[in-house]
């Protein structure tokens, strides 16, 4: 297929709906808000309501060795993945550093994942590239929509990956119609960045490796499982020399922290703004919003020698951290198996 590149997401028909005001930058096709972003989090935390993130690109990829095709160039176990559950899988580079991101599912005859706003066509550029005799066929479709709802028994920030879904574009209206009120982009992203859960090119850069922002799957000695995009006993894929020696080090370059952020300013730090501590630069910060709880808070990716309590200093605010990924990760817990 065409690998030329290709056309920026149109609009979302669900900016017409009442109240709406649409988002900015690369989420710009898809609502902000729709008059309240606190009241859509409270919904959601209720477990009501939708998310509509329709300018996502997805991906699909069918035929018989699909699967066994995606498990050995992706970091995720897929031999035996059964049709209905969601997973998230990454490309990396022979270094280690994440290049492509896919969050999916299968339904037994094809695997249909969305990636980031405009990530889709170098996806599917690399998978064409990698085929060789492999049974597979990869398509970029622009007319199947991501939706996200937090299930009907209420949210659960422990599933709240499974409760994506795939909707033809064209029926995105008459999804809204069923589905409950919608809620924006701002409410859906501040119960993200709650869960410490990091969104690729957003709050990754071209060095971060899959160790420093959680997406290592790992079994702690309690027993808690945290979910990732990396399974440590899968076997060869590209870049796991390098997953495999720094979790064995237990020691990540940097590491992913949640900021509660000083709230006297009424702003949010600009995506990629410097992290100080002292007079020091020691990261960056990604995403950020407006919590109905915590208040401001953002995802940073700082070096793994800053102290888990200092204070630090993001875009001119104050801020305070929380650990999202330890700084001494894989020396206490014990791969998957």
């Amino acid at each position: 297929m065409s690998t030329s590149p290709q056309p920026g997401p149109r609009p979302s028909p669900l900016v017409a709906l009442p109240g709406a005001v649409t988002a900015d930058g690369i989420d710009a096709p898809v609502a902000a808000h729709y008059g309240s972003f606190n009241l859509e989090q409270r919904r959601l935390v209720d477990g009501e309501g939708f998310v509509d993130l329709s300018h996502r690109d997805v991906v699909v990829i069918a035929g018989p060795d699909r699967l066994t095709w995606l498990h050995s160039l992706t970091t995720q176990y897929l031999l035996d993945l059964a049709p209905g559950v969601w997973t998230t899988a990454l490309v990396l580079s022979p270094q280690g550093h994440v290049e492509h991101f896919l969050h999916g599912v299968d339904d037994g005859s094809a695997f249909t994942a969305w990636t980031e706003p405009g990530r889709g066509a170098a996806l599917v550029e690399f998978l064409e590239r990698m085929k060789f005799w492999s049974d597979v066929t990869i398509t970029l479709e622009p007319d199947l929509a991501v939706v996200w709802r937090p299930g009907a028994e209420g949210y659960d920030p422990q599933t709240a990956g499974q409760r994506y879904a795939f909707v033809p574009r064209a029926d995105l209206a008459a999804y809204a119609d069923g589905a409950g009120p919608a809620a924006g982009l701002w409410a859906f992203e501040a119960l993200r960045i709650e869960r410490g859960e990091p969104r690729f090119g957003v709050d990754t850069d071209h060095r971060t490796i899959p160790n420093e922002v959680g997406w290592v799957s790992v079994a702690s000695p309690s027993g808690i499982v945290a979910p990732g995009a990396v399974h440590l006993d899968k076997g060869c894929y590209r870049g796991q020399e390098t997953v495999a020696r720094v979790h064995t080090l237990g020691r990540p370059p940097r590491r992913l922290v949640m900021l509660h952020l000083d709230g006297s300013e009424n702003r949010l730090p600009a995506v990629g703004a410097p992290v100080r501590h002292g007079d020091k630069e020691v990261g960056f910060v990604g995403s950020s919003a407006r919590h109905f709880e915590l208040g401001p808070i953002a995802l940073a990716v700082v070096k793994r020698s800053v102290p888990v309590d200092a204070p630090l200093v993001v875009d001119g605010m104050p801020a305070g951290q929380e650990v999202v990924v330890d700084p001494e990760v894989g020396l206490h817990v014990r791969p998957l198996r």
